[in-house]
């Protein structure tokens, strides 16, 4: 009986091999040298090779672990990470990566989220557009879904465009009103967050501001690591002529691409949505 047939049989590969009376090693030289399964495999290879260069083509500063993540949960391509490392590396699609000396700083706790809507970090980045130049985008970012929950983009960097990103999170997320369930709300130390006007209307609806320190870079990592994402997946990739365009572009993929679809690997690589849906279900059974 051939070492395939006991495995279907529902023997374990050692035990087919140790039944057959020679090594695992062996087996495995017989099959890499098979004539018909060396052809399947690499057909199978250039297949993926194919599919992967189709991801990459969408987002090319993906490395071989959110590949993987992707063929894994939203292609249901079962292959390791080894593989598709290895395939990406021999066609040239690795990512480079730049190796920075770490900076010696005093570590500084920062809030922990156990939640969704319990810490939202808001946040700025700002671009350029040919012709018309920088543009400022705000994104508020709920620290435990990594959902983008609210945004503004515009000509200036002003309070009121904080308060218009901050109104469409509060209004998207808590259609019964956010006084009283203790949200709390991260940012810098600028201008705008500080601002009367700013913190006038986040006291207004009952909302604590929590500022990170000066000597704290990582007091807001997550929020900055969602703006290199943003960067990535759409500025950096698109060449805008208007405001209109970027904010069309943008709006498409905050609500289409990224909290539904994305791969999060903080999240155990489900998107914002899932990862919410999934806590809600948990929540639920919880107090059944």
């Amino acid at each position: 009986m051939a070492v395939d047939t006991l495995k279907q049989s529902g023997y374990t590969i050692s035990a087919a091999c140790q039944s057959l009376g020679f090594t695992r090693s062996s087996y495995y030289q017989r099959k890499a040298t098979h004539p018909l399964e060396k052809r399947i495999d690499k057909l199978q290879d250039l297949l993926l090779i194919e599919k992967i260069k189709t991801i990459k083509l969408e987002h090319p500063y993906w490395g071989y672990r959110r590949i993987r993540a992707w063929l894994r949960y939203r292609d249901g391509i079962l292959v390791n990470e080894k593989k598709v490392r290895r395939l990406m590396k021999a066609q040239g699609l690795m990512v480079k990566q730049t190796i920075h000396k770490a900076k010696q700083t005093p570590k500084k706790s920062k809030p922990r989220a156990e939640r969704p809507k319990q810490y939202w970090d808001i946040d700025m980045t700002k671009f350029i557009i040919n012709g018309l130049g920088w543009v400022y985008l705000v994104i508020v970012l709920d620290w435990y879904t990594k959902k983008v929950v609210g945004w503004d983009i515009s000509l200036r960097s002003k309070s009121s465009d904080w308060q218009r990103a901050l109104s469409m999170a509060v209004n998207r997320e808590f259609s019964d009103g956010v006084r009283g369930k203790g949200l709390k709300l991260i940012s810098d130390n600028g201008s705008q967050p500080t601002s009367v006007s700013f913190m006038k209307e986040t006291a207004n609806l009952e909302i604590e501001q929590i500022f990170t320190s000066y000597d704290n870079p990582k007091g807001n990592a997550d929020t900055e690591r969602m703006m290199r994402t943003i960067k990535e997946e759409v500025i950096w990739l698109n060449e805008f002529e208007t405001l209109a365009q970027a904010k069309e572009k943008l709006s498409d993929w905050f609500e289409n691409s990224y909290n539904k679809f994305y791969v999060h690997s903080s999240i155990a690589y489900m998107s914002p949505v899932e990862f919410e849906a999934s806590y809600n279900r948990s929540n639920v059974k919880k107090t059944v």
